[in-house]
């Protein structure tokens, strides 16, 4: 594997270039900018040179605002991960009182699509509210969850929402093997992303932005039901089921408790990404990592995509807070109301 790495501190040197083994390549996907400790940054390098495929990475520590970045800015396919951007929107629309949790939400028959999830297998008409289909969508990656709120959201929202947030580059493309709707007319890019696109950057700042409860436009107060709507979406995201990636090893860690990570992963054949908010003993950690052309298209709990993504969250969070992880730190010594 080639790649290149930038520092703060320049490696113009063709002395230090041989000295550390790097091979620089055109690849934009190769193209590394990594700003840390030279430990970090030799980890760092050994993981992405053994890994058979492209690696895009953005990693931030929120109290120390230290990074570590490889190409951050390369869009690339969303898969799953997209997810977290509906459910951003989820969130604004509920805060705004366009749509409730507990709004009545009908699965039919037509609803029913493969992949993921377990609603495929529901018997079907089946009454469910907003918050259930929200679940469902974060936990279980449920296809026919996401598109039962795609349709109650309105995608044209979601990506009005996504552009206002300054993300030029995530964009939701469609429903989930759903033909599109006569008239409408995908984007030129549409085939090459699928579902969606983002980058390593843009998706670490809409994970950001859920896990530091900013839902206030820029100007605007937070309310007072602000906590208790952070606190339903952070939920879900500490309860997901796939864990093979970013909390893989991290879940092992000391001081880690069932709290102490919120993620969301999103998979293809070639494709393996998770991004992850992780409370450690050091502040909290965001981390959001893709492979992609990845030449692992198996489906095993040894999948190299997914022990890429692991071996990397667990360099950072070890160069970072050498004490391990913290419970999620609490909105408010108080009780938050709830939120319907």
């Amino acid at each position: 594997m080639k790649f290149k790495f930038f520092t703060t501190q320049s490696l113009s040197s063709p002395s230090i270039l041989c000295l550390l083994g790097v091979v620089l390549s055109p690849s934009p996907a190769r193209a590394q900018d990594i700003s840390q400790s030279p430990t970090l940054e030799a980890q760092i390098r050994a993981i992405v040179a053994e890994h058979h495929g492209d690696v895009v990475l953005f990693a931030e520590n929120l109290k120390t605002h230290e990074t570590v970045t490889i190409s951050p800015d390369t869009p690339v396919q969303t898969a799953s991960v997209i997810k977290l951007a509906i459910l951003y929107e989820a969130l604004e629309q509920v805060r705004s009182g366009k749509v409730r949790f507990d709004d009545k939400i009908a699965l039919t028959k037509a609803d029913q699509v493969p992949g993921s999830g377990v609603l495929l297998f529901f018997d079907a008409p089946l009454s469910l509210t907003f918050k259930d289909v929200l679940t469902m969508m974060i936990v279980m990656s449920d296809n026919s969850a996401t598109n039962l709120v795609m349709d109650h959201l309105g995608i044209e929202n979601i990506n009005a929402r996504i552009a206002k947030l300054g993300l030029k580059d995530t964009y939701l493309y469609k429903k989930i093997f759903t033909p599109v709707s006569p008239g409408v007319v995908m984007l030129p890019d549409q085939k090459k992303f699928g579902l969606g696109k983002t980058t390593a950057r843009e998706m670490a700042m809409l994970m950001k932005k859920i896990a530091l409860c900013e839902l206030a436009e820029p100007g605007d107060k937070a309310t007072m039901t602000d906590p208790a709507l952070c606190a339903v979406a952070m939920k879900m995201l500490h309860v997901q089921f796939y864990r093979s990636a970013i909390p893989r090893y991290l879940d092992g860690m000391p001081g880690a408790t069932s709290d102490s990570i919120a993620n969301k992963t999103g998979s293809l054949d070639a494709v393996r990404n998770d991004v992850a908010a992780v409370s450690t003993k050091n502040g909290i950690v965001i981390i959001s990592a893709f492979t992609f052309n990845n030449k692992d298209h198996s489906w095993g709990a040894e999948q190299e995509g997914e022990l890429t993504i692991a071996k990397l969250a667990r360099a950072i969070v070890r160069g970072w807070s050498p004490e391990g992880l913290a419970a999620w730190p609490s909105q408010s010594g108080k009780d938050v109301p709830a939120v319907k």
